[in-house]
């Protein structure tokens, strides 16, 4: 198949790493794909999702102004079987495009204004496809997220816990991602403080974004704040458990990551926390409840923090890929029958 995914972020975070992984995944096996970016993605920093797009894979860069028409005219001249959209601008970039499979991944939530007008939409949990409106036109399928999760560089548990000026005696509870208010990172702040933790327990915050600088003023004793990293993986084994504190998760491929370093996991009760949490055999805690998640850190760490062994087979690229796949075929064989239809007046 000829595809084309359509990213028009410039910040690197899980939505991304999916599209970028998919494309690669899709070229890997012999489809013509082409993954179209905004010219910000390219530029010179960590976080940027060009950095992150594998050796071999075709990129367009269209301008950052009207970078939603450029997209379009560019589907328009090059027609590609699929376009696959991720996140809002993309997704409002397909708007009035004919002649392909316009299909989207739901990264967070349905919303008309940027769906309405798709072929098909892929939910990334059984209850998200459940909440899709029932007059939504298109097709529709569940197909879980993957992690291609790479291992930790050998030392990096014990380097990146020298940085923040700590031993193997402590344990290091921690969080990877976007710091943004969704994120509920303010709350795990105060549910940390009102833990009572000696400096045996403290806790890394992984990640950047618009909420980080004001959350680091304001940080008690016993938390770090390292900002954006290239090694996510060095901090996943640099510690002891992982905690989610988010207000809003539709998935959280963190929690993947999480999973495939073997941490146990402390999460709150988002759509996302709901479909992993059986697999995590901790309680989740109600969302945007200092109290109950200061509870909840106390009896996490008290349960001792072991390493565990995750089933993570069905949460492999190569599980999902093909289904994914398998999905823009239903919706090409739909459009193609309704192109006959018209034409035969049937």
């Amino acid at each position: 198949m000829r595809i084309v995914h359509l990213l028009l972020t410039s910040r690197f975070a899980g939505s991304e790493r999916y599209a970028i992984e998919l494309a690669a995944a899709q070229a890997d096996v012999g489809h013509d794909v082409t993954l179209l970016l905004r010219r910000a993605a390219l530029a010179d920093r960590p976080d940027a999702p060009g950095r992150h797009v594998p050796a071999g894979l075709a990129v367009v860069a269209v301008p950052d102004w009207l970078h939603g028409w450029h997209a379009r005219r560019w589907l328009r001249r090059h027609r590609p079987e699929v376009a696959h959209a991720h996140l809002s601008a993309a997704c409002k970039a397909l708007r009035g495009v004919t002649g392909m499979a316009r299909v989207a991944t739901l990264h967070i939530a349905y919303r008309p204004r940027q769906h309405a007008h798709l072929d098909g939409l892929i939910a990334i949990t059984p209850a998200q496809l459940e909440a899709l409106p029932t007059d939504f036109a298109g097709q529709r399928v569940h197909v879980d997220n993957w992690t291609r999760a790479q291992a930790a560089a050998v030392g990096a548990r014990v380097r990146l816990r020298a940085m923040l000026g700590i031993d193997d005696g402590v344990h290091l509870l921690g969080t990877l991602g976007r710091v943004e208010p969704s994120k509920g990172h303010d709350l795990l702040l105060e549910a940390f403080a009102a833990a009572g933790f000696d400096q045996r327990v403290q806790l890394v915050v992984v990640g950047g974004g618009s909420a980080l600088e004001g959350l680091r003023r304001r940080a008690p004793r016993g938390v770090h704040f390292v900002g954006f990293s290239t090694e996510p993986a060095g901090w996943l084994a640099a510690m002891d458990g992982f905690v989610s504190a988010a207000r809003s998760e539709p998935f959280g491929l963190v929690f993947l990551e999480a999973m495939a370093a073997g941490l146990p996991i402390l999460a709150t009760d988002t759509e996302g926390g709901r479909h992993l949490g059986p697999r995590f055999g901790t309680p989740l805690v109600p969302t945007g409840d200092a109290p109950a998640l200061a509870a909840g850190l106390r009896a996490f760490v008290g349960s001792g923090l072991e390493r565990r062994a995750y089933a993570m087979g069905e949460f492999s690229i190569e599980a999902q890929r093909p289904r994914v796949e398998d999905f823009y075929r239903r919706v090409l064989d739909t459009a193609l029958r309704r192109v006959t239809a018209a034409s035969t007046g049937v």
